[in-house]
């Protein structure tokens, strides 16, 4: 979607880049959720085949669960995505990461 704005990947926060860092090693992830397909109900993210999206957990200082914080990836190999989004309010708002 043209509507989504951008945030340079050294503008997240230390925890993001590092999580983006994880997905482009192909972990080891600290959570069990992450890398699971991302449905994109909320339709925000461009529209592509179900499958496309993986969401990893972004930690959140202080928070006792998962946290709100996550990035999305698209791509046919999880490890070169060919997009990652950063989300910092689970889903409700999306930023292309620029590299």
């Amino acid at each position: 979607m043209d509507n989504l704005g951008t945030v340079a990947l050294s503008a997240l926060p230390a925890e993001a880049q590092k999580t983006q860092s994880l997905i482009r090693a192909g972990g080891p992830f600290p959570y069990s959720k992450d890398g699971v397909v991302f449905g994109n109900r909320e339709q925000l993210l461009p529209r592509r085949e179900r499958g496309f999206y993986r969401e990893y957990t972004v930690p959140t200082p202080g928070s006792r669960d998962r946290g709100a914080r996550r990035i999305v990836c698209g791509g046919q190999r999880p490890t070169q995505p060919e997009a990652c989004y950063y989300t910092a309010d689970h889903y409700a708002s999306f930023k292309l990461i620029a590299q």
